[in-house]
Order: structure tokens, then sequence, then C-alpha cells
């Protein structure tokens, strides 16, 4: 499972014309699954970005959580994370977990951002959407808890 964190003064997605998520200060999560994530790593990730360290104190250090400072998260499912640009001109996303595995990842990470009393916002799974995201800084941090692996029977 993968997170792209972008640290925001607000964010936002649209769809079909229509908002359907705004946060102000905060993060954009930007989530992509692979075949072989559990809850695990959803409920792992979820809690390192709660805690993870990126907003400013009075000294202009990166000492304050998401927690600390009240933000809010908007998670974007985002297959293209798991994107393999390596051969050919077209990415493969082979490593890309399937709609029916991801989804329910995708919403498990959210739910342990609520557990951790975050106020998240949600994108639309599987939608054609268009992000709107202010990255305050830029900040912009990479997790992931494991490395991709092909599927067992090659090419989904």
């Amino acid at each position: 499972m993968r997170v792209l964190v972008q640290r925001v003064r607000q964010g936002a997605v649209h769809v079909g014309g229509e908002t359907v998520a705004r946060i102000g200060p905060g993060v954009v999560l930007l989530v992509g699954v692979t075949h072989t994530d559990t809850p695990a790593e959803a409920e792992w990730l979820a809690k390192k970005v709660a805690h993870l360290r990126i907003f400013e104190d009075e000294a202009g250090k990166m000492n304050r959580s998401l927690k600390d400072v009240g933000g809010e998260a908007l998670v974007v499912s985002q297959f293209t994370l798991y994107a393999d640009p390596y051969e050919g001109r077209r990415p493969s996303f082979i490593h890309a977990a399937p709609p029916e595995h991801a989804r329910p990842l995708i919403e498990r990470f959210a739910d342990a951002l609520r557990a951790e009393g975050i106020p998240v916002q949600m994108g639309v799974f599987g939608a054609h959407m268009l992000v709107e995201i202010h990255n305050d800084g830029p900040v912009t941090i990479w997790l992931e808890r494991a490395a991709p692996e092909p599927p067992a029977s090659g090419r989904p």
C-alpha cells in the first residue's frame, strides 16, 4: 500500500462538475493498493499519517502532526501509484489491486484515520476526478508499507 501525503492549505475533489469533497488545512492523501495488501497495512499507514510531524510549530520547525493541528484529510484512491512505466511507452498497472480488493482497503484506511480523530473526506472510488491540491510548502511525502509483488497468475 502506498500513500502520497501532501500538506495542503485546502483541497477538493470534483466529479462531473460537482464538488464531492472539500477540506481546509490538512493533507490530501493519494492512496494506492496492491494485490498483497491487507487491513494491517491500511491501519499502519493511517496511524503513521495521523502522527507524522509535518506541520510547523511556533519556531517554524516541523514538529506537529495532523492530530496536533486539528487538520483534515482528503483520501483519494489512485491506482496509478502502482504504475510500472519501465517497459514500452504505456505504463502497466499489473501491480495495482483490482477494485474489489482495493475499495475495502481504501475505506479501511479512511476509517482508521477517523478512529485517530481525523476528520476525513473522500473522493469517489473509480470515478474520473478533478483533484484540487493547494500544496503548502510544498511538503510531499511518500509512505509505503510493503513493496509490490506481481500477482501469482501473472497479469490480472
